[in-house]
């Protein structure tokens, strides 16, 4: 059933599971309320069970792929947890010294998807770095129901020192070329923006429906963005036009894609929300304006 795509959907039911998974609707209230749209046959747990992701069926690069070299790396992180584990991935050929991009998950830690992400930049030719915002708590515990309820745990002034320390540590990894990129998704997306912010020598940052920074922020943007939004999106969407209007009065490079008819997540290939088209043509402009921004 995981194969569905939204439209299989009720548009209600999309938007419960949106507030589920960000922890504004408890799993018993999201239940309740989707049992009003379960078809015949079809209970509210089998549509939580077909929307929730399937992370081995959607898997486009095995660690072990010979294309690449991973491992798992620990670095410090003095001003933020005291330290950061992440999954860091290189090419394992590459001519010089190769761009460098950190990855930022959702709000679930440092999934099998995101690892997925993070090996697929380096088949196009990056290092990656995806950390684990969960590590002080333990780790992404290898389950999104537990991880969701880890999240609001974490101290998440100590948590953005971890990603600001992160880029540092890929400025200074010796067979990199110095130049960083961000790229995040949905609370990760969120991030990126905030990034973009703090480090104004940032290469380059990609948020995928992200939240939007403070207006009053904006001025310290230097590094060119690519923003993506999912047209279905009203949440994250309500943010852009005071976003997009600090943009422009700062005069910041961007770039901004709303999807038409996509829901939040639709880059996320592990569950229904996810529309190739859309998620094809994203990825395609993300590899194509972090070559343009962090090559050479």
């Amino acid at each position: 059933m995981w194969r569905k795509q939204a439209r299989d959907f009720h548009p209600e039911v999309l938007r419960l599971f949106d507030k589920y998974v960000h922890g504004l609707l408890p799993r018993r209230d999201f239940l309740k309320s989707a049992a009003k749209y379960a078809v015949a046959g079809v209970s509210a747990e089998a549509l939580l069970s077909a929307l929730n992701p399937r992370f081995a069926e959607a898997q486009q690069v095995r660690p072990d792929d010979i294309r690449i070299r991973s491992e798992y790396a620990i670095f410090p992180s003095p001003k933020g947890s005291g330290s950061l584990r992440g999954l860091l991935v290189r090419p394992a050929k590459f001519a010089g010294k190769a761009p460098l991009v950190l990855v930022v998950h959702e709000n679930r830690g440092l999934n099998p998807h995101i690892e997925d992400i993070a090996r697929r930049l380096a088949l196009d030719g990056f290092i990656a770095f995806a950390p684990d915002a969960l590590f002080p708590l333990g780790g992404y515990p290898g389950d999104e129901d537990k991880a969701r309820a880890l999240f609001p745990k974490l101290d998440q002034s100590k948590i953005r020192q971890d990603f600001i320390a992160a880029v540092d540590v890929l400025k200074k990894l010796p067979d990199g070329n110095g130049k960083v990129g961000v790229v995040g998704f949905c609370y990760g997306g969120g991030i990126a923006n905030f990034l973009a912010t703090q480090i104004p020598d940032l290469g380059a940052a990609v948020p995928f429906y992200g939240g939007q920074p403070a207006a009053d922020d904006v001025a310290g943007i230097r590094s060119p963005l690519l923003i993506h939004y999912a047209g279905e999106d009203t949440r994250i969407n309500a943010g852009w036009p005071k976003y997009e209007e600090a943009l422009k009065a700062h005069g910041v490079k961007y770039e901004a894609h709303i999807y038409a008819g996509v829901q939040h997540g639709f880059n996320n290939d592990t569950t229904p929300r996810y529309d190739e088209a859309a998620a094809r043509l994203a990825w395609k402009r993300t590899i194509d304006f972090f070559n343009q921004h962090l090559g050479g």
